[in-house]
């Protein structure tokens, strides 16, 4: 069982709310017709267990969660290539949550990376209600 609590009904976003793409993916999923839990890293302290469930959940080396181009990056560790273990690429996210690469958004049990604000519409379940839609009067 994994650290993030998950739910059908739910979707969780991860994503900055100072970087363009973390505020426009974050409206894109609010027009979703199910719950929102949006976690704003810059707000939010996330733990390095939940940062490497993700990674997991995605797929991918922790570092590639990374924006290693992020002005507050190469203050830090410089602009030249660094070799870095798992465990310092976590410290890195903790200590520095703006470096985010792109928010994540998490559905039920599924992990996405949302590299564009309009990759998350292909997500969205189709309205099957058939009720009237105020926007179609």
């Amino acid at each position: 069982m994994g650290m993030i609590a998950t739910n059908d009904n739910e979707i969780k976003l991860y994503y900055s709310s100072e970087t363009s793409i973390g505020k426009q993916t974050y409206a894109y999923v609010t027009s979703s017709e199910k719950k929102v839990l949006g976690v704003d890293v810059s707000k939010t302290n996330i733990p390095g267990s939940h940062w490497a469930e993700i990674a997991d959940g995605l797929n991918i080396e922790i570092h590639k969660l990374i924006n290693t181009e992020h002005p507050n990056f190469v203050k830090n560790y410089g602009d030249k290539s660094i070799d870095l273990d798992q465990h310092d690429w976590l410290r890195i996210l903790e200590k520095h949550p703006e470096t985010l690469a792109f928010p994540i958004a998490i559905i039920g049990k599924k992990m996405v990376a949302i590299h564009s604000p309009s990759d998350f519409v292909k997500y969205m379940e189709p309205d099957t209600t058939n009720q009237p839609k105020p926007y179609n009067k």
